[in-house]
């Protein structure tokens, strides 16, 4: 169990530098978004790989921050049902849950979603729009997305057998730490201070 909770330990960090950066991704895409209906309007311009861009940035955060949504318990849960149960049996609903339903579903995309992003990797495929981007890059964060997914669920299952079992606090109980939204807020105004100086 102690390797399983280093292993557990190495996951969440993973996931959580991820999420600490991934937030970028969707101020990149509502700025290119913002510029992008200026200069049509404006100028009369646009492009679709501009257009593809923001959906390109949109997508690949949320794919590869769901592992980072999991770790801070931001998933959706049944909390009419769960509210009623005791701590164990949240915990058993919990372990059921990423035992017999995350890592199969994500197993079966991963194993549908590997091969598609081959493809069109291996083809070079191009949006059908003119102007359009490759479409490997955003393929490949579906198998990216999902297994960071399911270790972050494999995880969460560790941790709550390591509960069950006595060996450490409570995995359910929320961390009173900076959302990313709040730490991106933080480096935008750093920043905006460093540049004031410079």
């Amino acid at each position: 169990m102690n390797f399983l909770l280093r292993f557990s330990r190495a996951v969440d960090w993973l996931n959580g530098q991820i999420g600490k950066y991934v937030i970028w991704l969707i101020l990149a895409s509502t700025v290119i978004s913002g510029v992008n209906a200026v200069v049509r309007k404006v100028f009369n311009v646009s492009s679709n790989a501009y257009l593809e861009v923001q959906w390109y940035l949109f997508a690949a955060s949320f794919l590869i921050a769901a592992g980072y949504t999991l770790l801070n318990q931001e998933h959706v849960k049944i909390d009419v049902i769960l509210s009623r149960l005791s701590k164990r049996g949240q915990i058993w609903v919990d372990i059921i849950g990423f035992s017999f339903f995350l890592t199969p579903v994500c197993l079966a995309i991963l194993w549908y979603g590997i091969p598609f992003f081959l493809q069109g990797y291996r083809s070079g495929e191009m949006s059908n729009n003119a102007g359009g981007l490759i479409r490997w890059p955003i393929y490949a964060m579906i198998p990216l997305g999902f297994s960071l997914l399911m270790l972050q669920g494999w995880s969460e299952l560790i941790k709550r057998i390591a509960f069950l079992q006595g060996r450490i606090d409570d995995p359910t109980q929320k961390r009173d730490e900076k959302t990313a939204e709040e730490e991106l807020a933080e480096s935008i105004r750093r920043l905006a201070e460093s540049n004031a100086k410079g």
